[in-house]
Parts: C-alpha cells; structure tokens; sequence
C-alpha cells in the first residue's frame, strides 16, 4: 500500500513479539520485529527480563534504527522478552507512548504490549483518574497497566483476565510477569491475529524453551521457529517452567477476524488462520477479474499489496502483468516536507513509473483500497504522464464507507470517499477511465465462503458493512447492531 500522505490510506495496526526460555531473547526479539516492521513504522521497544530484573529499550523509528547497536542490545539480557512495533491508533507520537509498557506493582514487576484498540479506553480512563490512577502516556494499553494494578486478585494471571473482562475492543497483547512467565490474550471475537510459535531446537514433548507468540507467522519464519497454532479468540496462553497452559476467562464465541488483514494488513508471506495470505490475495485479483472485466493491454499493480491480486486478476483476464510502477523502497521516514511543490512530488519519492511498460498502453491498476483518494489520484496522473492511454483502477476491497475503531487508523466518515460520493463520482476524482471494487460477496467467495452474509458473521468488516461487532462505548456510548 502506498503510504504517501498522511490519512490518505488505512494505515497498519500494530504488531507485537515474544520470545520464552531462550538464550538472546531480546536479539530474537528484534529479528521478529523486523519481520513485522510493515505492521508499524513509527517506534519499536523490547522489555527483557534475566530471572530477577527487566532491563527495557525503545524510541522513535523504524527497528533497524532504534536496535542498531550491540551495546544497545547487551543492555537486554535474559531468556525471556517481549517487542512492539507502534503505529499509533491512539496517543501522539512521544516517546512515553512508545511499548511495551512497564510497570513496577506491589507483587513485582511487569510488561505488556499491545495490538489493537479498547473501544472503552476513555470511558475506564475517567474512571480511572477519578479513582487517583496517574497515567504516564497517551495510549489505551496504559488501562490495562491500571486495572491490573488495582485488581483485587491474588496472582498476576487473575488480575490480567479482571482487566481484560473490564476492557472491550480489538486487541492481542504479550506479557511478562515477575515469576517468569510470557502471557499472550486475544480479544473474545479473536479481531486481531496472533500465533504460536516453536523453536525447531526444542523437543515438542518437552516444557520448557522455545515458545513464540507473534503477531504474524512471518516472524516465526525469521528465527526459524515453527508455527504451532493460531491463539484462539478469547484465549489466553501462559508459558513458564510447567509448560504451556490454555485459559478460557471469556468462554466460546463467534469469531470476528478482522478481513482487512487478508487484503492489505498482513505480510503477504503469512498464514492467517490456516489461511496463506498470498493465495487468498491472488483468489480475490481472481475474483476481480471476473466480476468487472476490461479491455487492455497491462495489469499494473500499486505496490506492495496489489502484486499478488495483479496476478490473480492477470492470470483471470488473460491480460500480461507488468510491473509499471516501481517503489522506492529506501525512502526515509522523516523526510521534511517544507513547501506544497515538495509535498506534491511525495508520491514520486516512493513511486516511480515504468515508461516502457506504459506508454501507449491501455492499463488496469490494481490496489487495496481507496480512503479519501488523493494518493490514488496522483497515481493516476503519474500513470498518464508517463504516456498511459488508458487507465483502469480495480481495488481489491469492498468502498470503505465506515471508519474503523479497532485498530486501524481511518480518518472520520465524512472524509471517506465512499461514503460522501457515488462511484461514477469517485471515479471522476480520481481520474480514471473506469473504477470497480471487489464486491463483498466476490471477496467471501476468494476467501472460500459462498455466502456473504454468514461470512460477515465470522469477519469484521465494519469498513464496509457498517456492521460493528464490538460495543463503541466512547463513541457517545452507542452499542452498533
């Protein structure tokens, strides 16, 4: 997906790391980092704990940059540890908000980190606050440092499940806790992905070492580790010298995994509940395809996440896949952008386009989605100038009409393209020739689902239905049907 302005896309969620009974814990922690890097470009942290102490390390920047350095990471002994990457949903981007979060509590010390989005946050903040908590930073995973502080429970697994059965939202989260264990959670409709993860070296049989829990499957890939099982929704997992133990504090419910990982959110070389994300994307181009067919001369995918629906919908259409536009992959992060000629030519730092594949030609653009649709409209006439005749968009979702309040940062329905035009009048902003979107009964049925209905009872697609799975308790306390 192209990350060109600010707004202008969904951007990731975060992506979260753990590593138990291991030698360099926090080594393998920031090798798993890397491999979720695409999940969070904004800070990154580890916390590691050697058996009596957590030593922790975070700051501003991609991974590379804030774990450069060996004398950084022999700051982080022990065989446990914990890593975050940020993308900030919630919170500014400071240094206090970066994660995992530590707190020292009257039975020890903790960590916790945390992917996705409490749609109470601010209604137990108040709450909170009122009550005499001090909150140090600006993100919701701080509520759950406070309700598990003011717990009334015994053992750190108990106050950990009395806070998570007070929070509602979408959320996977990591811990370490004082007596040496790694802990993941999953929300009770299972919106956020995480996975386990075993290291090869590690007899199966045995308890202990060699436990991953990961975001994604593609960080296991990274230290070799071998991918287990997904967590389940509503699951929490605890790793410590007794082995792996599976609680269920919220009982068995419907599974809502959010659909956009399938589309844009997730690496393209994971495994998303049993699902490749590759092949899924490539069913979808497919799809595509099939369901709004044009004549022309090339399939052009938006890089990186239209490359495998481009192929899906080439290999469809029987149209070749050529890669017209090329991307920058060196760009920095924190280029300054001082005057709107240089904002303007944004697109062109990350994007370039392949004359050669697109002059003269009638071309079919493939990308994941369109918000409020300037990115998309300066491709478009970066596609044109390099000498296009035609230009066709295809985009691999259903219209984004709703905002997400999951996880996902999206601007506010009346900034939605979709939600304030009609097609043939996104078309005209963007400048396209023609413009089609996967329909959700297309997107189920790449996904291996024949009806759309019963598959949107199984997936939150909230972005596109309206349909919210979760109570919005701080949005003026309305429960979305």
């Amino acid at each position: 997906m192209s990350m060109i302005e600010s707004s202008s896309r969904p951007y990731e969620e975060c992506g979260v790391f753990g590593v138990w009974g291991v030698p360099d814990a926090a080594a393998m922690t920031a090798l798993g980092l890397h491999a979720l890097q695409h999940r969070g470009q904004e800070a990154a942290g580890i916390v590691s704990y050697d058996g009596e102490t957590f030593h922790q390390h975070k700051g501003l920047g991609l991974v590379g940059e804030v774990f450069d350095d060996s004398r950084v990471m022999a700051t982080l002994p022990g065989h446990s540890a914990i890593g975050h990457n940020r993308y900030a949903t919630t919170g500014g981007t400071h240094i206090r908000n970066v994660q995992p979060l530590y707190a020292d509590y009257a039975f020890g010390g903790m960590a916790v980190a945390h992917n996705g989005n409490l749609t109470n946050a601010g209604t137990l903040r108040k709450a909170l606050v009122q009550r005499g908590c001090i909150f140090q930073s600006a993100t919701d995973s701080e509520v759950f440092v406070h309700l598990i502080a003011i717990s009334l429970y015994g053992t750190v697994v108990e106050r950990l499940i009395d806070a998570a059965k007070q929070v509602k939202g979408a959320y996977s989260l990591v811990g370490l806790t004082p007596d040496n264990a790694l802990i993941g959670l999953r929300d009770p409709l299972g919106v956020r992905p995480l996975v386990l993860g075993r290291l090869p070296d590690y007899d199966r049989d045995q308890k202990n070492g060699g436990w991953i829990l990961a975001s994604e499957t593609c960080a296991l890939d990274i230290i070799g580790a071998e991918y287990v099982r997904d967590v389940e929704p509503g699951e929490m997992v605890v790793i410590n010298e007794e082995g792996l133990r599976s609680i269920r504090p919220f009982g068995t419910k419907s599974q809502n995994f959010c659909v956009f990982e399938y589309i844009y959110f997730a690496r393209p070389d994971s495994i998303l509940e049993g699902e490749p994300v590759y092949e899924a994307r490539k069913r979808i181009g497919c799809e595509l395809a099939r369901e709004s067919g044009v004549e022309a001369d090339v399939v052009v995918p938006v890089p990186d996440s239209g490359v495998p629906s481009a192929i899906g919908y080439a290999a469809e259409s029987g149209i070749p896949f050529e890669l017209g536009i090329i991307r920058n992959h060196y760009v920095g992060r924190t280029f300054i952008e001082p005057t709107d000629q240089i904002r303007n030519l944004g697109v062109k730092m990350k994007h370039s386009a392949n004359r050669a594949v697109l002059q003269g030609k009638r071309v079919i653009l493939v990308d994941d989605s369109i918000v409020r649709g300037t990115t998309s409209r300066k491709i478009v006439d970066m596609v044109r100038a390099a000498g296009a005749t035609e230009v066709h968009m295809r985009i691999t979702s259903p219209p984004t009409k709703h905002p997400c309040f999951y996880g996902i940062d999206t601007p506010e329905e009346s900034k939605l393209l979709a939600a304030t035009h009609t097609l043939e009048q996104m078309r005209e902003a963007i400048g396209v020739d023609s413009l089609a979107f996967v329909s959700r009964d297309g997107l189920y049925r790449a996904l291996g689902d024949v009806d759309a209905r019963e598959a949107g009872n199984r997936y939150c697609d909230a972005c596109f239905s309206g349909k919210y799975p979760i109570e919005l308790v701080d949005q003026e306390g309305q429960l979305v049907q």
